[in-house]
């Protein structure tokens, strides 16, 4: 900035160095979970919102120039007495604001147009709200990354770049910056306290904007079909926008629950990665990238509902994940955990954008920041490599899952079948194996019955072991296997000496090495 003393402004922002977060509302629409909430509260207690507190600081609507103007003057305490005359086209010396609009002009942070207008009550555009702020406080930075609709020809290309190089914007979800869209009151206070005050910053360390779409799970578990459109009016739990795959279990009957046999392929989780093969009305077919199946090169191919799926850009990939380590675990809106989200599933991994005492901050595929108990959670590298298990963790994580209903084609903790179970054990602890029960049985070390240990892998096949192989368990030490057996029962730990188990034994594979 041309006139302003930089020392001024360093003094003003060590004053502030800490934003004050209340639960009290400050104004009508702008409940305390609004999520500019802590932003304007933080400018109102400086002196920059200068609305009356409890009437409507009108969060939504758009902000005109003359508004930004003001709270800039105010944030940084520019002087507006005896400035030179602006010479407005479109504003008379007698307005009641023209020394403000005169010192913003002198200032060089608005620029008239061709015309020498100011436009007072013109809305201001996010590609001008850039400029602006750079202007004012001499943000610096350069950046090869364009946002997808920003050229590079666009005007306010650079003053772009520096608020995202000192990460005061990271653009929309869908990677873009939408410059020409009017921005919001809201925007602009959260904008500013972000440029004031760096603990609102919420840019993690590790993200790094990356243009590709990549196609992801967007609700806690999605179930792939054999074929589309063949759900059954009990499936709607499973098939709505929001499927509820604990409510879904519970309301089928016994013979519903076989009758998904053969129906089902897989099921995807929170953020899992699938692979969009082609569209059918209300539906797609996918491959699921992490479930290996010599069905498809690509994944695990089934049918999934089309609105199960979201098009996110892998901006935090080198992050470290949050990966759900019970049965099921809660996603929260805020840091306290009083808000919930979602219920998301064992299995779940999500990228880690900012460690708290007892929380994560993750980031979603669609809905941007959550937050999950700790406890809740193992921390696992960006490059998703973890320690390598004992037998006795294998095995515990197996017993987590002692009692859970029994789901044909299931992957969660709200249900598994008997490949699901193993293959979802395994995953846990970083090892990916086949999807498939019959393909499980010809990977992995082949080992003697005798020489079996807990964690191993254990085949049956149909005609006493001669036929095909149908159901995979995991020994579980001392003559016992645990296993998701069928419709009929839960997730049980039972001796191998059972029948059919023990007539239709086949052979067994081990993982761990």
């Amino acid at each position: 900035m041309k006139k302003i003393c930089a020392l001024a402004l360093t003094i003003m922002l060590v004053l502030y160095a800490f934003p004050t977060t209340s639960l009290a509302s400050v104004f009508q629409d702008v409940r305390p979970q609004h999520s500019a909430a802590d932003e304007i509260h933080y400018l109102v207690e400086k002196g920059i919102i200068i609305e009356k507190p409890n009437t409507k600081y009108r969060v939504n609507e758009p902000i005109t120039r003359l508004e930004a103007s003001g709270m800039i003057q105010r944030a940084l305490k520019i002087p507006v007495e005896n400035r030179p005359d602006a010479k407005l086209s479109d504003v008379k010396v007698s307005h009641s604001h023209y020394a403000l609009m005169a010192a913003m002009v002198d200032e060089g942070i608005f620029m008239g147009n061709e015309k020498n207008e100011f436009q007072p009550y013109g809305n201001l555009k996010r590609g001008q709200m850039a400029a602006v702020f750079v202007r004012a406080f001499d943000l610096t930075g350069t950046s090869t990354y364009r946002f997808r609709d920003v050229p590079a020809t666009y005007w306010g290309l650079s003053d772009i770049q520096k608020l995202s190089v000192n990460a005061i914007t990271t653009g929309y979800l869908d990677n873009t910056f939408k410059p020409n869209q009017t921005l919001t009151r809201g925007h602009f206070a959260v904008f500013l306290a972000r440029i004031l005050e760096p603990d609102f910053r919420e840019q993690s360390a590790c993200y790094k904007p990356n243009n590709t779409p990549v196609q992801t799970v967007n609700v806690p578990v999605t179930t792939l079909w054999k074929e589309p459109g063949k759900s059954r009016t009990v499936d709607a739990y499973a098939t709505n926008k929001s499927p509820d795959i604990t409510k879904w279990v519970a309301a089928m009957s016994l013979r519903e629950k076989q009758w998904l046999v053969g129906k089902l392929e897989t099921q995807a989780l929170y953020g899992q990665t699938v692979k969009v093969l082609q569209t059918k009305g209300d539906w797609v077919q996918v491959t699921v990238v992490d479930q290996s199946s010599p069905k498809n090169a690509a994944g695990y191919p089934g049918w999934m509902l089309k609105n199960h799926v979201t098009t996110v850009y892998p901006n935090y990939a080198t992050c470290d994940t949050a990966m759900v380590t019970k049965k099921s675990a809660s996603l929260t809106m805020d840091e306290s955990g009083k808000q919930s989200f979602r219920s998301i599933s064992f299995n779940t991994t999500l990228p880690i954008v900012h460690v708290m005492d007892n929380k994560l901050a993750v980031q979603t595929p669609a809905d941007g920041i959550k937050y999950i108990d700790k406890t809740a959670v193992k921390v696992v590298g960006a490059d998703g490599v973890m320690p390598k298990p004992t037998t006795q963790q294998i095995m515990e994580t197996a017993k987590l899952f002692d009692g859970l209903t029994y789901l044909w084609a299931g992957t969660s903790g709200f249900g598994l079948d008997c490949s699901g179970f193993t293959y979802s054990v395994y995953r846990q602890h970083g090892i990916d194996i086949p999807r498939d029960a019959s393909v499980q049985a010809l990977n992995g070390k082949l080992v003697q019955k005798k020489d079996l240990q807990p964690g191993d892998l254990l085949f049956f096949a149909y005609n006493k072991g001669k036929g095909i192989i149908h159901h995979v368990g995991m020994y579980a030490g001392n003559g016992q296997m645990i296993h998701a057996p069928n419709p009929k029962r839960t997730v049980e730990i039972i001796p191998m000496t059972l029948e059919p188990y023990k007539s239709e034994y086949v052979s067994a594979r081990r993982y761990l090495k």
